[in-house]
């Protein structure tokens, strides 16, 4: 899991809402958008190592979390949490950059949702609460990430910051594709056969399915 280690015992404390009967399941699912900076924080394991310390201290100061947001050394997700610490400071970023892609679609069974990083780390919720974990690259999942992100630019040039509390997960018969970027949350929902036939939509979300094929692919292999 890198810096970040999570138990679902952990959930324990104050199990998160979410789409999945599992508690465990939905605090992944929470932790996937880097907007709760305490999820995080309660859900970590000590002692605290940097960029953590510098992270979730409470008098951490905008110059320390811009060297963690900026660095490219820290984990994406990492980097997104102190991006938003010093949004939630009043310090918007200079550069607009797009650091992550989450798909989640509503089926008849549940939620389906696949999370890629600009690292290209990812992470795949299928709507039975079975998890895929991905943290390692190879030539395919870089070419698939690259994809991913490249689609969604477009798209991204199009929107603007979603200034409100993240929306609970879409119902089912709709679609979202969020976009966490340096400057804040970003998302377009629609139902899901409006939004896959979506012009601009469309690239993007075709490109999480193959990104989610090739997940689920390759955890098959592992337990073979």
């Amino acid at each position: 899991m890198g810096l970040f280690s999570f138990l679902k015992s952990s959930t324990a404390h104050q199990p998160p809402a979410g789409p999945y009967r599992d508690a465990g399941t939905n605090l992944i699912y929470n932790l996937l958008f880097c907007d709760n900076l305490n999820l995080y924080k309660t859900n970590t394991k000590l002692p605290l190592v940097y960029p953590a310390d510098v992270l979730f201290a409470e008098n951490t100061t905008p110059a320390a979390l811009l060297n963690i947001a900026t660095g490219h050394t820290a984990e994406t997700r990492i980097r997104i949490l102190a991006y938003n610490r010093l949004l939630s400071m009043g310090h918007k970023p200079d550069k607009k950059e797009l650091l992550g892609v989450i798909v989640e679609v509503g089926l008849d069974e549940g939620l389906d949702v696949v999370a890629s990083y600009q690292d290209g780390t990812a992470r795949y919720i299928n709507y039975t609460g079975k998890l895929v974990v991905w943290e390692k690259t190879t030539a395919a999942s870089t070419k698939l990430t690259k994809e991913l992100f490249s689609q969604s630019e477009p798209i991204l040039s199009k929107i603007g910051p979603w200034n409100q509390p993240r929306r609970p997960h879409p119902a089912k018969g709709n679609a979202r594709i969020t976009f966490l970027v340096s400057d804040g949350l970003y998302f377009g929902e629609g139902p899901v056969n409006v939004l896959f036939n979506d012009q601009m939509a469309s690239p993007a979300l075709n490109a999480a399915g193959e990104l989610m094929k090739y997940l689920t692919a390759q955890a098959l292999k592992s337990t073979h």
